[in-house]
C-alpha cells in the first residue's frame, strides 16, 4: 500500500499535461481546440509504444536489487537511459519532419491543419525528455521509490498551468505558446529526473548486448499496446458507424474507463518491482504471495468501483452531458462498465505481477489471442446496430473477462519461472 498510493497520484496526475492543453487551448477557438486533438492523438499514440522504457525497466532493476546485484541494476538503468536519449531524438526529428503531411493525412485541414502542425513541430523538442522521464519512472520503481516521480510529476504539471496562462493568455501566443510552455517543463522534469538518477547510474557505456534484453522485452510490450489499441480504435469506428449519440456516450464511458484503468493500475505498479525483486533473491513463493496479495488489494478496489458505478451510472453520465439520448446510452454502458471492474481488477493486477516476472512474451502474444473473445460480439453490433453500446461495451467485456482468465492461469501456472535466466 506505501507503494500503491503513490502510484495512484503518479497516474492521476500525468494525464493533466493534456487536459490542461485542452482547456486551454479550447479557449483560442474550434480550429485551435481540433488541432490540439490531432496533434494529442499522435503524441499520445507514440509515447504509448514507446512507454516500454518504463515498464521494461522496471523488472532488470527490481531483479537485481532483489538478488543483491547492484551493479547490475546500475548497468540496466545507463543502458536504458542511453537507449532513452537515442531513441527520443531519433522520434523527435522524425515527428519535426512529418508533422504536417500526419496531421494532414488525419484530417487536418487549413487553419486546423496549421495549428496541428504548429503544435506537433514544437512539441518534437520536448520528445527526448519525455522518453528520459519514462525511464526515470521505470528505475525509480525497480528501486520501489515512487515518492520521487510523484513529486516531480505533481510540480510539473504546476508549473504547466502558469507557464501556459501566461503563454497564451499574458503572450498571446497561441497554440506554439501552449506547445512551447509544456516543452519547457518536459524539459526541467526530463533533467529534474537525470539528477535522481544520477546515483543509481554506471559509468560505462551502452552495449548491444546489454541492450538486447530491453529492446526484446520492449518488442512484446509494444505488441501487448497495439493488441489493446486495437480494441479501442474498433469500438470508436463502431460507434462512430451507429449514429452520434452512440458515439458521443462512447467517448464518456472511454473517458471515465481510461481513469478508472489508472487507480487500478496503481496494484500492478508495485506488483512489477515486488515481484521481481522476490524473483531477484530466489524466492519464488514470495513472488507468488505478492502477486496474489495484489490482485486480491486490486479486486477490492474494483468491487467498490463497480457499486458506485451501477448506483451513480445515471449521475455521472448527466454530468457530461445534458442530452437524453446520449445520458441513456451512456447509463446502459456504465452498467456494463460496473461488470467490468471484477476482471479489470483481475487483469490489471496480474498483468503487473507478469511483467515483473519478466513474461513480457507471454503478454504479448496474449494480446492478439484476446481479441477471439472481443471480436463476435463487435461484429454483430456492425450488423446489427441496434445493439449499440450494449453490443459495444459487452464485447469489451467479454475482451477483459479472458484477460482475466489467461492472467490468473498463467501466474498460477509458475510457467514464468526462470524468465530472467533465460535473457
Amino acid at each position: 500500500m506505501r507503494l500503491a498510493v503513490p502510484a495512484l497520484g503518479t497516474l492521476a496526475v500525468e494525464p493533466l499535461y493534456v487536459l490542461v492543453d485542452t482547456a486551454i487551448v479550447g479557449h483560442l477557438g474550434t480550429s485551435a481546440l481540433a488541432g490540439l486533438g490531432i496533434a494529442s492523438l499522435v503524441l499520445l499514440t507514440l509515447v504509448g509504444l514507446v512507454s516500454f522504457l518504463e515498464y521494461a525497466i522496471t523488472p532488470l532493476i527490481a531483479y537485481a536489487h532483489g538478488a543483491g546485484r547492484e551493479s547490475e541494476a546500475k548497468r540496466a538503468a545507463t543502458d536504458g537511459l542511453g537507449l532513452s536519449v537515442g531513441l527520443g531524438l531519433a522520434v523527435a526529428i522524425v515527428v519535426g519532419f512529418v508533422a504536417r503531411p500526419l496531421a494532414w493525412l488525419i484530417g487536418g485541414r487549413g487553419d486546423v491543419l496549421n495549428a496541428a502542425t504548429t503544435y506537433l513541430r514544437v512539441s518534437a523538442v520536448g520528445l527526448p525528455f519525455v522518453l528520459i522521464a519514462l525511464l526515470g519512472h521505470g528505475v525509480m520503481r525497480g528501486l520501489n521509490d515512487l515518492r520521487k516521480p510523484l513529486i516531480i510529476v505533481a510540480i510539473a504539471n504546476v508549473a504547466n498551468v502558469i507557464l501556459e496562462i501566461l503563454a497564451v493568455y499574458v503572450a498571446h501566443l497561441g497554440v506554439a505558446g501552449s506547445a512551447w510552455s509544456t516543452v519547457v517543463v518536459q524539459i526541467v522534469a526530463g533533467l529534474w529526473f537525470l539528477s535522481v538518477l544520477r546515483p543509481h547510474l554506471a559509468r560505462i557505456r551502452p552495449s548491444w548486448t546489454r541492450l538486447r534484453p530491453i529492446l526484446r522485452s520492449g518488442a512484446h510490450l509494444t505488441i501487448r499496446a497495439l493488441g489493446m489499441y486495437a480494441v479501442w480504435i474498433a469500438s470508436v469506428a463502431i460507434a462512430a458507424r451507429i449514429d452520434t449519440p452512440t458515439l458521443a456516450a462512447q467517448q464518456i464511458i472511454t473517458q471515465v474507463f481510461t481513469f478508472l484503468a489508472l487507480v487500478l493500475d496503481c496494484f500492478a505498479i508495485p506488483a512489477q518491482s515486488l515481484v521481481a525483486g522476490a524473483l531477484g533473491a530466489g524466492d519464488v513463493d514470495e513472488a507468488l504471495t505478492i502477486g496474489w496479495a495484489c490482485n486480491r488489494l486490486s479486486l477490492w478496489a474494483g468491487g467498490g468501483i463497480a457499486v458506485a458505478l451501477a448506483g451513480g451510472g445515471y449521475f455521472i453520465a448527466s454530468a457530461f452531458s445534458s442530452d437524453h439520448r446520449v445520458i441513456g446510452r451512456a447509463t446502459v454502458g456504465f452498467l456494463i462498465l460496473a461488470a467490468m471492474q471484477i476482471p479489470g481488477a483481475i487483469a490489471f493486477a496480474l498483468d503487473g505481477a507478469l511483467i515483473g516476472a519478466g513474461d513480457e512474451k507471454f503478454l504479448g502474444r496474449r494480446a492478439w489471442l484476446n481479441l477471439v473473445a472481443f471480436i463476435p460480439l463487435a461484429v454483430a453490433t456492425m450488423i446489427w446496430p441496434r445493439l449499440g453500446i450494449a453490443g459495444l461495451w459487452g464485447a469489451q467485456l467479454s475482451w477483459m473477462t479472458i484477460r482475466a482468465w489467461a492472467n490468473g492461469r498463467r501466474f498460477a501456472s509458475k510457467a514464468w519461472q526462470g524468465n530472467f535466466e533465460r535473457v
